[in-house]
């Protein structure tokens, strides 16, 4: 449950929870559903329950058996934040997550209103990394939640962008990932809705990385917008936790 990614922008996975449920238009097509199914009919035992939320507390200490400093996407198969997990087994990922401070945590979520009840709750060290997905403009209330909490990185993943964000906020922002649906049924993205996305974080200074166009054949499209790879990313800033907004 702990592997090598090629997601671009991390470099293992870990999955202490797996299963989700699908609550905005950005889940539509999603791949750890996908995935989950596909598991699940070849028998995998992590996965009997299909794509239903099961923790699995015995994969808790995996990361403190990787000596090697890693940035580590969390729950790349589930949601953290779900309501279906427990606030004591969400304290306990955290609680491995400041034991295992040699790597890098990027937690992601899109329950924003649940991520904002419980951060007081959980002890966020230097080394965890708090991001929530935004698909299009009606949901940048989550970046709004996210401003709240006082992760030492605070970042977006536009994923898969849906439609344009003219004004996608910034402030207390470390960082942004962009990038087009992929896969069966993909949505197509406007090169305008990205570019409108990179120039305004360009012009408030905040790391901007471009994942892909995606499409049926990610592969084909590529990652290159205006004849470059954009993979800015940011450094870990003790203050940042200081930078929220009031």
């Amino acid at each position: 449950m702990g592997t090598k990614t090629t997601i671009e922008w991390t470099e293992m996975t870990w999955n202490p929870v797996t299963g989700c449920t699908k609550i905005s238009p950005g889940c539509k097509n999603c791949y750890a559903h996908r995935m989950a199914r596909r598991l699940h009919a070849m028998g995998q035992a992590r996965y009997r329950n299909n794509f239903a939320v099961t923790l699995q507390p015995d994969l808790l200490d995996q990361p403190l058996r990787w000596s090697q400093p890693r940035k580590i996407f969390v729950n790349s198969m589930s949601d953290l934040f779900h309501p279906n997990v427990p606030l004591k087994f969400i304290q306990s990922v955290f609680d491995i997550m400041e034991k295992a401070k040699w790597h890098t945590f990027q937690v992601l979520t899109k329950r924003s209103e649940r991520l904002v009840e419980l951060a007081g709750k959980l002890s966020w060290h230097d080394n965890i990394w708090m991001g929530v997905s935004v698909e299009n403009a009606d949901y940048n209330y989550r970046i709004e939640h996210l401003r709240k909490v006082p992760a030492s990185v605070r970042f977006v993943s536009v994923e898969p962008l849906l439609g344009p964000i003219p004004r996608l906020p910034l402030q207390g922002i470390h960082w942004v990932i962009v990038g087009g649906e992929s896969g069966p049924g993909a949505r197509n993205v406007d090169a305008r809705w990205v570019r409108q996305i990179r120039d305004r974080c360009v012009a408030q200074g905040v790391p901007f990385f471009f994942k892909q166009w995606g499409g049926t054949r990610k592969k084909v499209t590529g990652r290159r917008l205006d004849g470059r790879t954009w993979d800015e990313a940011p450094l870990p800033r003790r203050d940042n936790a200081k930078q929220v907004s009031a």
